[in-house]
């Protein structure tokens, strides 16, 4: 009896964990679920704000709102179509794991145009515009190669699977089209009729015709 109390004890503390660790499980997947909601709204709203300024406000600050969205747009599109090919490409995989080399870049980058917007000293600012122009042409030059490389590779699949249909269907269409050839059903057309030969007309015995009577053989007295 003892044994049956234990045995149960343990299957109830069982239960219990495994409840307890499939609602933590689900409170951090939530917790994921809300977080990158809110990013995504965060980046929304920075970004709409961005473009406000680059085309709002003029010299310097304007020119760094500038590069902050020609950087964050290029990087952004060159994630997405990364990521969607990679879905359907395997051989994609490298370029995605260079692009997660270069996002490094790109984000520093962004963290020093943010804090180069903010800075009061606009005469040093505009001292290191030109690097920052510079560091943000090599970065989204690089991720615009990457992500129209992946769209040529999968526009030549597309492409290719399309000429290989094209063939296919010429062939069954031919196919169908060899109606002449088949009778309406199924069945195919007689050959040529032998030709028949007259037949020989010393075998031919016409009705006034009479056989010839046999000849008696002459008897003697």
């Amino acid at each position: 009896m003892e044994a049956v109390i234990l045995i149960l004890a343990l299957l109830f503390v069982a239960f219990v964990a495994l409840g307890v660790f499939a609602s933590v499980k689900a409170v951090k997947a939530a917790k994921r679920g809300v977080d990158r909601t809110i990013s995504q709204a965060r980046r929304t709203v920075e970004d709409t704000t961005l473009r406000a300024r680059s085309m709002g406000q003029m010299g310097v600050p304007g020119e760094l709102a500038q590069l902050r969205v020609r950087l964050r747009t290029s990087m952004k599109a060159t994630q997405d179509a990364l990521h969607a090919g990679a879905a359907e490409d395997a051989s994609l995989s490298e370029s995605v794991a260079l692009f997660e080399r270069l996002s490094v870049h790109g984000r520093e980058l962004d963290d020093d145009l943010r804090q180069m917007e903010r800075d009061p000293d606009r005469a040093r600012v505009a001292e290191r515009l030109a690097g920052l122009r510079e560091r943000t042409e090599r970065i989204t030059r690089s991720a615009d190669s990457l992500r129209w490389a992946a769209r040529d590779r999968a526009r030549k699949f597309a492409e290719d699977d399309l000429t290989s249909l094209s063939e296919q269907i010429d062939v069954e269409s031919g196919a169908l089209r060899h109606w002449s050839t088949v009778d309406p059903q199924g069945e195919e057309p007689a050959g040529p009729a032998e030709a028949i030969e007259p037949p020989d007309p010393r075998q031919n015995v016409y009705p006034w015709q009479k056989p010839a009577r046999q000849a008696r053989p002459e008897t003697t007295n």
